[in-house]
């Protein structure tokens, strides 16, 4: 498998990237991330235990049984790849 085969096994699925994207910002709770990105529920729940399992975010247990979700160091990596990919898909406009 190729490096970029490897990443997009990571955040290559429909609203991943979206997901990393909005938690540069700092970390969120499930129910603003639903709003921000109007990602239906039950795929946000998916691409975020997806997410964790790679190793790119990880929960913050809050009070009353919510959480957050922040990114780890190998999440944060990807704000450059994400601008870039930005840059791009304006450009493209």
């Amino acid at each position: 498998m190729s490096d970029l085969a490897a990443a997009l096994e990571v955040v290559g699925s429909r609203w991943a990237l979206l997901i990393v994207e909005q938690l540069l910002k700092g970390p969120q709770r499930y129910g603003d991330l639903q709003r921000e990105l109007g990602v239906p529920t039950n795929m946000l729940a998916i691409r975020l235990k997806e997410l964790e399992a790679a190793g790119v975010l990880r929960r913050l247990p809050l009070k009353h049984n919510t959480r957050a979700y922040a990114l780890t160091d190998r999440g944060l990596d990807l704000a450059e790849p994400i601008a870039a990919l930005s840059r791009w898909g304006r450009d493209t406009i």
